[in-house]
């Protein structure tokens, strides 16, 4: 009679990729947050994973946990081979749907950069589907299902579409009272909360040696604290690329000539090497050098 043994069963690949996320994060919060799950998932994967193998894969105590010596063993080619999945699973996305272009941005990239191009570049290439997806930080796009990342960048990392350049803007009404930089202490300074820093960058510059601290309302949008500039409620740190439109229409103005550097630039780049004439390919050589590209 011929003979058939029970297969022995195979590791659960939820459970694989929990470890390696929480391996590679540093811990089953992160973890957590880059999956979509809750920790405590996260960590019933990972139990469920090392009683599997009869090993463990984390030491845990009151400060965290941190992998074994069998955990630093395995994790590179955990890491590689999920990074290969994920390259495949978006290669796959790709042919299913090959006229669709999803693009992760920043909020604020997404509303006052971005969203002024869509109808142009929809005119230009009407047959591609463009998505939008705005978030905080630029994923993983080795692992999330983008074509695109648009977020600001070191210089050089990625193709760069503008730099990024800070500077006070406000309405035309608020300049006439802004004859120097010390007169921004009798006006209302709007904050945006993700770039809290900016004043102080530019003070730095601006106002050497001078203690200058910002008094006014903090926004979580940039794209609303760049509205209520329009509006006349304060003085805003303007990140070039964001505030060209409002400038060029003269909604907004810059009161002052000092402008400091960030360092960085409005970047898009791919996890994959884009195929010439593909429709991310053409979408991406749009947005850097089309009609009101690039700018």
């Amino acid at each position: 009679m011929p003979v058939a043994p029970p297969r022995p069963k195979g590791l659960p690949l939820n459970a694989l990729r929990a470890f390696e996320a929480a391996a590679r994060l540093g811990g089953f919060a992160a973890a957590a947050t880059e999956l979509g799950v809750t920790p405590g998932a996260v960590t019933s994967h990972v139990k469920a994973l090392e009683d599997a193998l009869g090993a463990a894969l984390f030491d845990r105590d009151a400060k965290g946990v941190r992998l074994t010596a069998l955990g630093r063993r395995v994790l590179p080619d955990f890491t590689e081979a999920f990074d290969r999945l994920g390259l495949a699973v978006q290669g796959l996305r790709a042919e299913a749907a090959p006229r669709t272009v999803h693009i992760a941005t920043l909020p604020a990239i997404a509303q006052l950069w971005l969203s002024p191009r869509l109808p142009g570049l929809r005119a230009a290439a009407p047959e591609i589907t463009i998505s939008i997806t705005a978030m905080e930080a630029p994923p993983d796009l080795k692992r999330a299902p983008f074509d695109l990342n648009l977020f600001y960048r070191p210089a050089g990392e990625g193709r760069a579409l503008a730099g990024d350049d800070i500077f006070p803007v406000c309405a035309p009404v608020l300049a006439t009272r802004l004859a120097a930089p010390e007169d921004l202490a009798g006006l209302p300074c709007l904050t945006d909360s993700a770039w809290a820093d900016d004043w102080t960058r530019w003070a730095d510059v601006a106002m050497p040696g001078r203690d200058f601290t910002p008094a006014g309302p903090v926004f979580s949008l940039y794209a609303l604290a760049v509205e209520e500039a329009v509006n006349g409620a304060g003085v805003l740190i303007g990140h070039s690329a964001l505030v060209q439109a409002h400038l060029d229409s003269g909604a907004l103005v810059a009161p002052f000539a000092r402008r400091v550097a960030t360092g960085l630039a409005l970047t898009l780049w791919s996890a994959r090497g884009l195929r010439p004439s593909s429709p991310a390919a053409r979408v991406a050589d749009w947005l850097a050098s089309g009609p009101d590209g690039g700018g």
